[in-house]
């Protein structure tokens, strides 16, 4: 990539455009966890579109990779965790490896930028209120569905102890990334225009979100005391057979601790075998735990022998329906199978030819099959829970069509063991965080090693676990019934604004107008 062609950055405009990019990238990654500098967020999108301004789309395209990059590359840095410790990857490639994946996820913003600067060059709030925001979103929803999908960063999770999460049950994440890009344009408005009704616009959407958050959009109804078992099973033990019957021990005595709770939960694999070979375990968990009338949810495998597919599943026994008729049955009924597997983590594209090169392509449990994009919401103890497996907590579209008037809690599933003392653990429980307040629906999450938390229907955080600890959480939670305008509508609203967004900016773009609005 050319920095210094023709119309390149050698002047000293041009090069304070290139550092004022960088440095903004790298603010802005400090907006999200574990540092949760949250203002850095707005810092950042100022400087991005200074720097953008008056630039060819070529160098628009540049300058915004290098934003993206320095934003992602420091901030995602821990996945390669999960290689050189468990992947048997040497650090310089999986910083390569890493790199290459910051890379591309910066093409999306990048190319945002590019088509403002090339459709949009004439300065003005249709250009920066209008063209700009729409082609973000834009750039951000490709981000989270083109080969998979992993919409890990987008600015809305930076935000998510501020006023702005408001907006989130009516209109998802990404109205509070608009409200950032909104608020940073309106800066660059008044510093370009020398109007002070620009600075306006940022009080008015605080203003405005912290109103919308007083809004109880679900019903709350009588708590239920749930037990998280956290039992910080090493990694590196996990998947060891003869580290089976410890790991059962292990979570069998935190089970004793959370004897009276209504519901009791083990995390993603707590079970550390394919329930083909564990049905006699799960069906005495079954009968012990609905004797005591207590739901049972934990997560483990099953291999479905008719079709030859392996699943990544939760399961719910014990107490299911309250009058207790309802039993475990094996390799049927009451589970969630996940639908949004992890690439190399949980299927290999072309196994065949990545799996010999290195142990990060042919981890454990890497063959996995989806399950269906909607499923029955799980039943535990008479209560109906919308369930997530891990990282499926990041694809809010995917788990709004699996919530309903009656689904009553969101569970999370997850062993982010795979990310040691990281940032990537914190980062995934804000963006689970996230989702309580969007669908106002309690969130129960249970992990093996943290972060093992539980957030009201408005995000509050009602009980935490230190991580690499091995406790049990408890805690009283409320279910709710009833759907937020986003789990109706889901990004519809956003999806008009961007349309009529871009429709209104390329009329205005047409008029015969160096300046416009």
């Amino acid at each position: 990539m050319n920095w210094n062609n023709s119309d390149g950055f050698r002047r000293p405009a041009s090069q304070r455009a290139l550092w004022g990019a960088l440095l903004s990238g790298l603010l802005c990654g400090a907006a999200f966890a574990p540092y949760k500098i949250w203002p850095l967020a707005f810092v950042a999108m100022l400087g991005l579109l200074a720097s953008l301004h008056q630039q060819t789309a070529g160098r628009a395209f540049r300058l915004t990779w290098l934003f993206a990059m320095a934003m992602n590359l420091p901030s995602l840095w821990w996945i390669h965790v999960s290689m050189t410790q468990f992947g048997g990857i040497s650090l310089p490639a999986a910083f390569v490896l890493v790199a290459i994946l910051c890379a591309y996820l910066s093409l999306y913003p990048a190319l945002a930028a590019a088509l403002l600067n090339r459709f949009f060059p004439k300065t003005g709030a249709t250009r920066l209120l209008l063209a700009f925001p729409a082609l973000w979103l834009i750039s951000d929803w490709a981000m989270g569905h083109v080969l998979t999908g992993f919409p890990w960063m987008w600015l809305g999770y930076s935000q998510v102890d501020t006023w702005l999460t408001g907006f989130a049950p009516l209109f998802g994440v990404q109205s509070i990334t608009l409200a950032v890009v909104w608020c940073s344009a309106a800066c660059l408005l008044y510093w370009q225009q020398r109007q002070i009704l620009w600075l306006l616009l940022p009080p008015l959407l605080f203003v405005t979100g912290y109103g919308l958050q007083q809004k109880v959009w679900t019903t709350p109804g009588d708590p239920v005391n749930f037990a998280l078992a956290q039992g910080n099973i090493p990694q590196s033990s996990k998947w060891d057979p003869n580290f089976i019957k410890p790991t059962l021990v292990r979570y069998l005595d935190l089970t004793r601790e959370s004897q009276g709770a209504d519901i009791i939960i083990w995390p993603e694999s707590a079970v550390p075998a394919l329930e083909n070979d564990m049905r006699e375990f799960m069906t005495n968990m079954d009968d012990a735990l609905r004797s005591q009338k207590t739901g049972f949810i934990t997560g483990i495998q099953y291999y479905d022998q008719s079709s030859d597919r392996y699943y990544n599943g939760v399961i719910g026994s014990g107490l299911i329906d309250k009058e207790g008729k309802r039993t475990y049955q094996y390799g049927q009924g009451n589970r969630w199978y996940k639908h949004h597997l992890l690439p190399i983590g949980e299927f290999v594209p072309f196994g065949d030819l990545l799996r010999p090169i290195a142990p990060f392509f042919d981890l454990p449990m890497s063959s996995f099959s989806r399950g269906d994009a909607v499923q029955e919401n799980l039943l535990s103890a008479g209560y109906k829970f919308a369930t997530s497996i891990c990282y499926e907590m990041e694809y809010s579209d995917e788990l709004r069509r699996n919530i309903h008037q009656d689904t009553q809690f969101i569970v999370n599933v997850s062993n982010d063991s795979w990310f040691g003392t990281s940032g990537g653990p914190w980062q995934h429980m804000e963006i689970a965080r996230m989702r309580a307040i969007e669908f106002g629906k309690a969130v129960v999450r249970a992990t093996n090693s943290g972060v093992t938390v539980v957030f009201d229907h408005q995000g509050k955080t009602l009980g935490i676990l230190p991580q690499f600890e091995q406790k049990v959480l408890r805690v009283d939670a409320a279910p709710t019934t009833g759907v937020t305008p986003y789990t109706r509508w889901g990004s519809q609203p956003l999806i008009v604004f961007c349309v009529a967004a871009l429709m209104l900016g390329l009329w205005r773009q047409s008029q015969k107008r160096d300046y416009y609005w």
